[in-house]
């Protein structure tokens, strides 16, 4: 299993458009095979800076979840959105893996 972080640098008068774009991929991204973890949105410190993060089985499997979302309506759509309103200015994107487990159970104070 591999997580691929997204940053984003975001237009922070555009907030609201990031946020539309990432309720999109709520509903795409899991439909087209990778597990998502979430899309982050400025709240507090830098309003420019926005994250995304997913888990996929391997680079196989994202190389064919990608295509699948390239094909998916919803997925060309987004795309399309986010061409059309400019509201990223910039996307870097990293595959990691787990290092840390196994974790032991969290204990609520």
């Amino acid at each position: 299993m591999i997580t691929c972080f997204i940053r984003y640098e975001i237009d922070p008068f555009r907030v609201e458009a990031f946020n539309e774009y990432a309720r999109n991929w709520g509903q795409a991204i899991p439909r087209c095979g990778a597990d998502l973890v979430g899309y982050y949105a400025p709240h507090e410190g830098s309003a420019t800076t926005a994250y995304a993060v997913y888990n996929i089985a391997s680079l196989a499997a994202y190389e064919a979840y990608r295509e699948r979302l390239r094909n998916d309506p919803m997925g060309r759509a987004n795309y399309e959105f986010a061409k059309r309103e400019q509201f990223i200015r910039r996307e870097d994107r990293v595959f990691l893996r787990l290092a840390s487990a196994p974790h032991a159970e969290l204990i609520k104070p």
